[in-house]
C-alpha cells in the first residue's frame, strides 16, 4: 500500500482511496507454479548447489548507484526466477548492514498495495540507506541497515522490475500465489547467498503486507517441519490489514475524531454504509445508491488536499495546479520530503540507474510505484490474516504490530483492537502494561506487550509509512524488536 502524496491515483491500491477508478478484471485464477522440487529440497542440496559459480551472488553486486554518497557496505540487486517454465522472476535489492554484517540478522521487507514496490517505497522512501533528491541520492541517517542486512523484494510478479515473459502471469494473482512465490524466492535467494542460511531471519512490512508477511511466515513454518531451512525469529507489520471489517471501519471514527468529517456524515458513515460494505459492493460491481451517496459526502468533506495516509502532513501539489509557476515542495523537518514519490519515479526510470541495479523493463515502458499490469484478486482483502498471526504466536514466533498514529487508512484503533482480542483468545497475560516509550528525548509512542511474544506499539506523529515520516522513532522501534527488548521507558 502506498501513500499517493503527489495526488496521482493508484487504481490498484483498492482501499486507500475513497473512490477507486474502476473494478478489477474478472480473470481465471492462475494455476500456481510448480513448487514440488523446492518444497522437497534439502539443506544439503542447497549447500551443494551453492558451490556452483552460476549461483554466485557476485554478478548481482552493485558497485555504485548513480549519484550515491560513498558508503562502506555492500549492495546487491538482481533477479531470482520463481518459475522456470514461464520465466517469472522477482527483483530484489539487498543492502548489507553498515557495520559488522556477519553478526547482524537478515530482514526481508515487503510493501503492500497489493501491487506496490518494496524497492521504490521501502528502500528509497522509507528505511533504505538512500533517498533520491533530484539527480543524486542522499544518505538516510536512520536507515534500518544500521541494525540489519536489509532485503527488499518487489512482489508479486508484475510489480516494479519483477516480470514474466507471459502476460497471463499477471492475471488472477492472489495471496496464495504470492506467498508461494515469496517462499520460492527465499529458497533460491539462499542459493546465491548461502552464508546467510543460518542467520536470524525476520520478516517485516506494512499495509497489505499484513497479508503477505503472515502467510509467508506460515509457509516457512510448515516447510521447516520436514526441512529446517528458515531461522525465523519474528515478524513486524506496520499499519497492517489483518481483518477487513475491523481495520476498514475504524476509519469512520478516525475521520470524525480528527475533524475531517461532520457529525451528520459520521452518523451516515456508521449507520447506513460503512467502509467495508462500500469496498465489498464496489468490487462486486453492485454499488448501492446509499453507499454511493455516503462515500461521495465523505470524499467531499475529507478533501483531496488532505493526505489520508497522514492527516497532518502537507501534500505534494501536482504541477498541473501550479500552471505557470513553480511550487516548491513542502518540507516537514529535514527528513520528510512529501514529493519523494516523484523523485523516486524519476530516479528509477533513468537508464544508468537501471543498468547499475541490473534491472530491466519487460513488457512495460516504465517503472511505476504501483503496478499498472498486475490484476490482483482484490477480494482476498476480505480474508482475515489475524488468525494466521495467532498461529505464529502459538508456534513461538514473536509478533510486533505497530501503527503510525496519523494514518486514517488503517487506523491504530483497529489494529489495537485486533491485537488485544487476539491476546485474550490466546490466553496471553499483559507483560508490559500500556505505557509511553521514548526516542530522542521525546515520547515516541505507546506500547503494550502480551506474554513476551505479542506486542503492539504506536509511533507518535507517524504516517501510514512509519519510517518515511518518523525515521528516528522507527529505527528505535526496529532495534528493540530485533533484540527482543522492551521499548525504552525513559530517554
Amino acid at each position: 500500500m502506498y501513500r499517493a502524496a503527489s495526488g496521482k491515483t493508484k487504481t490498484k491500491v483498492i482501499f486507500l482511496l475513497l473512490k477507486p477508478n474502476k473494478p478489477p478484471r474478472r480473470s481465471d485464477i492462475m494455476s500456481p507454479p510448480p513448487h514440488l522440487q523446492w518444497l522437497t529440497i534439502s539443506f544439503a542440496l542447497i549447500l551443494f548447489l551453492s558451490s556452483s559459480s552460476v549461483l554466485s551472488h557476485s554478478s548481482d553486486r552493485v558497485t555504485s548507484l548513480p549519484g550515491q554518497p560513498q558508503v562502506g557496505f555492500q549492495q546487491y540487486s538482481g533477479y531470482v526466477t520463481v518459475d522456470d517454465k514461464k520465466q517469472r522472476a522477482l527483483f530484489y535489492y539487498f543492502a548489507e548492514a553498515e557495520t559488522d554484517p556477519t553478526s547482524k540478522p537478515l530482514v526481508l521487507w515487503l510493501n503492500g498495495g497489493p501491487g506496490c514496490s518494496s524497492l521504490g517505497v521501502g528502500a528509497f522512501s522509507e528505511n533504505g540507506p538512500f533517498r533520491p533528491k533530484g539527480p543524486i541520492l542522499v544518505k538516510n541517517y536512520h536507515s534500518w541497515n544500521q541494525e540489519a542486512n536489509m532485503l527488499y523484494l518487489e512482489t508479486p510478479v508484475g510489480v516494479g522490475f519483477s516480470y514474466s515473459t507471459q502476460s497471463s502471469s499477471y492475471e488472477g494473482v492472489n495471496d496464495k500465489i504470492t506467498a508461494r512465490d515469496n517462499l520460492v524466492f527465499l529458497q533460491r535467494w539462499f542459493l546465491k547467498f548461502p552464508h546467510y542460511l543460518n542467520r536470524s531471519l525476520f520478516i517485516t512490512g506494512e499495509s497489505y503486507a499484513g497479508h503477505y508477511v503472515p502467510q509467508l511466515a506460515q509457509l516457512m513454518i510448515q516447510y521447516n517441519k520436514k526441512h529446517h531451512l528458515f531461522n525465523l525469529r519474528g515478524i513486524a507489520i506496520g499499519n497492517p490489514v489483518l481483518e477487513f471489517a475491523t481495520d476498514f471501519n475504524s476509519r469512520a471514527e478516525y475521520f470524525w475524531s480528527h475533524g475531517l468529517i461532520s457529525d451528520s456524515t459520521y452518523k451516515m458513515f456508521t449507520s447506513y454504509c460503512n467502509y467495508s460494505r462500500y469496498v465489498s459492493e464496489y468490487y462486486r460491481g453492485s454499488m448501492s445508491s446509499i453507499c454511493s451517496k455516503v462515500m461521495s459526502q465523505v470524499s467531499t468533506e475529507t478533501s483531496r488536499f488532505v493526505d489520508k495516509y497522514d492527516v497532518t502532513l502537507d501534500v505534494c501539489i501536482p504541477s498541473v495546479l501550479s500552471q505557470s509557476k513553480v511550487v516548491s515542495p513542502n518540507q516537514v523537518g529535514e527528513s520528510v520530503d512529501v514529493c519523494v514519490e516523484d523523485e523516486t519515479v524519476n530516479y528509477l526510470n533513468r537508464r544508468d540507474v537501471q543498468e547499475a541495479l541490473h534491472a530491466r523493463l519487460i513488457g512495460v515502458r516504465e517503472w511505476t510505484v504501483c503496478s499498472n499490469v498486475l490484476d490482483y484478486q482484490l477480494l482476498d482483502v476480505e480474508k482475515p490474516t489475524i488468525n494466521i498471526v495467532g498461529s505464529l504466536v502459538r508456534a513461538g514466533v514473536p509478533v510486533l504490530v505497530y501503527s503510525g498514529d496519523q494514518d486514517s487508512v488503517i487506523p491504530l484503533t483497529g489494529s489495537r483492537t485486533l491485537v488485544s482480542r487476539l491476546a485474550k483468545q490466546l490466553g496471553l497475560r499483559t507483560s508490559v502494561p500500556y505505557r509511553v516509550w521514548f526516542a530522542g528525548q521525546q515520547v515516541g509512542g505507546w506500547t503494550q506487550v502480551y506474554g513476551n511474544v505479542l506486542s503492539f506499539a504506536t509511533v507518535r506523529g507517524a504516517s501510514h509509512e512509519v519510517p518515511f515520516s518518523q525515521p528516528e522513532r522507527s529505527l528505535v522501534l526496529f532495534k528493540a524488536f530485533l533484540n527482543g527488548h522492551p521499548l525504552p521507558e525513559e530517554f
